[in-house]
């Protein structure tokens, strides 16, 4: 066993300092070579394509770890935002929810680049190690091949001094094994190399598609998320400036018997049209006439405002009597007659009619007032979106048209100021909405 090892051993060290022998004798032209033209070519493109393979396969696992401290980044980032958005806050319930979702979508879109790129990406990269020794092996009986090639031509020149027919049958017989080896070698060789080369583009074009894929779906669906994480930040602007989440300050005088009994003054829309305490011998009456804003800049909600009463000393509730008289002797001038249409739709002229819808709507500049249906004062677009708060309230979008109509009570109109009653035309739904959302046409 000892005998066999050793052997073999001096056997491989033989092989390697013949063809060690053989390579210097080649470099030095001493002896020539074994060319082939078309596997050099094969060659050339092989190396070219597993360079490529290994520049893809190294930039793409950085890309992947990337997206990974990405998707980290992203989940710290959103648990911070979660934590700093106040509960009481407006879509408090639905950032968290978004955030949980932008997370699943981190997650789903490292996982699909992990298994459906990275893992195709290296199982194409491992096939070249596996050829490259195969090709190294082909280089190396290609070297034994010239090398029995050579002695044998060295025993045949000197056949013609001393012929020994054993020796020159031996090297034949050395030589023609040699060659058979290589040439089975060289012959795989020349089939599976311009294969892999062509392979490349199927390769290529299933993971890029994959790539891309998932990058945009990944894309898409994020910006959906952070279109709604916007909108949730919007409606947080729009409680802020109506006060929603302001501190109130104590009012001295009367307000503190108003806030004792649960009535609270009229707030202020924040298109500039203040509603005004006349204090006059103690008593504080609210102001009636609607004056919306038709800016179209950035709208405030006008604020919708609670009756006041005309002793804050004495306990008042919204239904007492003194209250509801009060209303009822401010407004009984001021209520509209509904508007009454001729048979060509436009309207018929009725007693005092327009003087008193002006002065409980205050018709805006560049309002049309012809051929409206029965009860219509006028029409309005919106060019802001609303999402109503409450169920008598109104929600549209941009570009929707609206009819504005009187209030069924007037004694509403009284006390909403800032505000209109209106019927959407693509719905019919009913309800109230800001007027400095919309514009008149």
């Amino acid at each position: 066993m000892a005998e066999s090892k050793s052997a073999l051993i001096a056997k491989t060290v033989q092989k390697h300092a013949g063809r060690a022998k053989e390579k210097i004798l080649q470099n030095l032209g001493k002896v020539d070579r074994t060319a082939d033209e078309i596997f050099d070519e094969h060659l050339q493109n092989f190396t070219r394509q597993q360079n490529q393979a290994t520049r893809l396969q190294k930039e793409f696992n950085n890309y992947i770890r990337c997206i990974r401290a990405a998707q980290t980044a992203s989940k710290s980032l959103m648990e911070a935002i979660s934590e700093v958005y106040e509960s009481n806050w407006s879509g408090h319930d639905l950032l968290y929810a978004q955030a949980q979702n932008m997370e699943m979508l981190w997650q789903d879109y490292s996982h699909k680049l992990g298994d459906q790129v990275l893992i195709p990406l290296n199982t194409y990269q491992g096939q070249f190690p596996e050829t490259r020794k195969k090709i190294d092996k082909r280089g190396r009986k290609l070297v034994d091949y010239d090398s029995q090639r050579h002695s044998f031509q060295g025993l045949q020149a000197n056949a013609a001094k001393r012929r020994d027919d054993v020796k020159i049958t031996r090297g034949r017989e050395m030589m023609e094994e040699a060659k058979r080896t290589y040439e089975i070698l060289n012959s795989e060789l020349h089939d599976e190399l311009p294969a892999l080369h062509d392979s490349r583009i199927l390769f290529l074009v299933t993971n890029l598609q994959t790539l891309f894929a998932s990058e945009q779906v990944f894309h898409s669906e994020s910006s959906k998320v952070y279109n709604e994480l916007e909108a949730i930040v919007d409606k947080l602007a729009t409680d802020s400036q109506r006060g929603s989440y302001t501190i109130k300050k104590p009012i001295l005088g009367t307000l503190p018997s108003l806030q004792h009994n649960n009535i609270s003054p009229p707030s202020s829309p924040n298109n500039g049209k203040n509603n005004s305490l006349n204090s006059q011998n103690g008593n504080a009456t609210p102001t009636n006439t609607i004056q919306p804003a038709w800016s179209e800049n950035s709208p405030s909600t006008p604020e919708k405002s609670s009756p006041v009463t005309d002793k804050p000393s004495t306990p008042v509730t919204p239904n007492s009597p003194e209250l509801i008289k009060k209303v009822e002797d401010e407004t009984v001038e001021k209520a509209p007659a509904s508007p009454v249409v001729n048979g060509n739709g436009t309207h018929k002229p009725q007693e005092n009619n327009n003087q008193k819808v002006e002065e409980l709507y205050d018709i805006p500049v560049g309002a049309t007032l012809s051929n409206l249906p029965p009860g219509v004062l006028y029409r309005v677009r919106a060019t802001y979106r609303y999402t109503r708060e409450d169920q008598d309230e109104l929600s549209f979008e941009v570009g929707d048209t609206i009819r504005v109509i009187e209030y069924e009570d007037p004694d509403e109109q009284v006390l909403e100021e800032g505000w209109l009653m209106g019927i959407k035309e693509n719905s019919n739904d009913k309800g109230m909405f800001p007027a400095n959302f919309t514009r008149p046409i």
